[in-house]
């Protein structure tokens, strides 16, 4: 029974991993439609979005069965109660990759970024796309040291939103209210997606070492 039970919490730990792969794809997909308009990449993130939702369901409700029919302690029920915390983390994730794609296919043939916005842009999603891979090796090897770098990381996403405000209220700024409203909203979809990357590293690291990091740069998400 109890090996069952140890199967199954390693299923659940896989299970997170395959999400944080569907979220680095649906991120990366979005920004590349976003970056160069394609309608059918934006479609298929948004599309694809249900998948994420639905393994949130699934994964929530594998994780409350076995607290419900097992007794975990110490490290298991680390464990199964960050496993809960992290795939919503990865859900909010998928959402806001979803969002992402949304406003590229509302702008569809053209783009929603002004040309003075594509590098910043082009640098946020890189940065999201690379924080995505650290919580998912993070997980894979329970490599703690991986996950603390993501606040380090995210450091550099802030200065990115400091830029991108910069330019968006600066004397210099030509383009239409349209264009400053999906600028707006793009830059806080990416910074909560990093927002949110920190809060997995946060639960990986307390999965491993059973203490929580604490501090501003550790937001709670």
């Amino acid at each position: 029974m109890r090996a069952n039970y140890h199967e199954e919490l390693g299923h659940v730990v896989d299970s997170l991993q395959e999400m944080a792969t569907l979220v680095e794809t649906a991120i990366k997909e979005a920004s590349a439609a976003l970056l160069a308009p394609d309608l059918q990449r934006a479609e298929a993130v948004v599309t694809n979005d249900a998948q994420l939702d639905a393994m949130h369901e699934d994964l929530e409700f594998r994780c409350l069965s076995l607290l419900a029919l097992q007794a975990p302690v110490a490290g298991e029920l680390r464990t199964i109660v960050s496993a809960i915390r992290v795939v919503f983390e990865l859900a909010r994730m998928g959402d806001l990759a979803a969002h992402v794609a949304k406003i590229a296919r509302l702008r569809y043939p053209t783009s929603a970024l002004p040309d003075t916005l594509r590098p910043n842009f082009e640098r946020m999603s890189e940065v999201c796309i690379e924080m995505t891979r650290l919580a998912n090796h993070s997980l894979k090897e329970r490599d703690a040291e991986a996950a603390r770098q993501m606040a380090e990381i995210d450091h550099e996403m802030d200065g990115l939103r400091r830029d991108h405000f910069g330019v968006l209220l600066g004397d210099s700024w030509s383009g239409s209210v349209e264009q400053a409203i999906d600028v707006a909203l793009l830059g806080r979809y990416y910074e909560r997606f990093a927002d949110h990357a920190v809060a997995v590293a946060r639960r990986v690291i307390y999965i491993i070492t059973g203490k929580t990091p604490e501090g501003e740069e550790w937001p709670n998400a």
